[in-house]
């Protein structure tokens, strides 16, 4: 029993706002793991995961530095516009008491961006295939992010924290000090990967709804005469 001609053009017009949404929803979860991708490389580089915060000095001995620092780099205020950096990435070596932070932060940035080349792979595999490379991927990429926003507080009491957030500095406890954007960005990277991640799986598993009209009624006549 065959369907009628009205219903099958109906079923066509369907399949093809289908695949229309499908390949527009695609393109933008590839905008967004590039956009992320950038914002890795930002959140490694800047030093401005910790800060000191804005005080008034009240003239009782010299008054405390000011400045940022990252997991690579300790810039202090000085008379100068341009602070001084002490460290740098261009030394490849981080601050010691944050090797672990930036070992990790390494690893997700190799994750989103494995993830962003695994892009030219539609032009070779299916495209389910593809997006469930790349969604354990941005997966691993969140969970090295998730370890380093965990283990980066607790490596505060270190020296280059004290020589600017003074000795009250704890672990988990800033002292003068608060978390800067960069640190906020890391926290939001982990969300990020998480939807890209979550978003790649189910486009995977739609990838069935989009083979073409004549194959799905081809497949539904066989399963009709059967």
């Amino acid at each position: 029993m065959s369907a009628s001609p009205a219903l099958s053009d109906l079923s066509r017009l369907y399949q093809t706002e289908f695949v229309r949404s499908a390949r527009a929803v695609g393109v933008l979860w590839a905008v967004c793991t590039l956009c992320f991708a950038i914002i890795q490389v930002v959140i490694l580089v800047q030093p401005s995961w910790v800060g000191t915060e804005a005080s008034v000095h009240q003239g009782r001995g010299p008054e405390p530095p000011s400045g940022t620092l990252g997991l690579f780099e300790v810039c202090v205020e000085s008379d100068w516009p341009v602070p001084e950096c002490r460290g740098g990435l261009s030394t490849l070596s981080p601050l010691p008491s944050f090797q672990s932070v930036a070992v990790l932060v390494g690893l997700s940035l190799w994750a989103v961006w494995t993830s962003v080349l695994c892009l030219v792979l539609f032009r070779f595999c299916s495209a389910a295939t593809v997006y469930k490379i790349c969604a354990w991927l941005q997966l691993t990429a969140g969970f090295c992010l998730a370890l380093a926003c965990l283990l980066f507080p607790d490596s505060w009491e270190s020296p280059e924290m004290r020589a600017l957030c003074g000795d009250q500095v704890t672990s988990f406890s800033p002292g003068r000090c608060s978390v800067h954007w960069a640190y906020i960005l890391a926290v939001l990277g982990v969300l990020d990967a998480a939807i890209l991640a979550t978003l790649a799986f189910v486009l995977a598993n739609r990838q069935d709804a989009l083979l073409p009209p004549d194959t799905k009624e081809v497949t539904t006549g066989l399963l009709m005469s059967a």
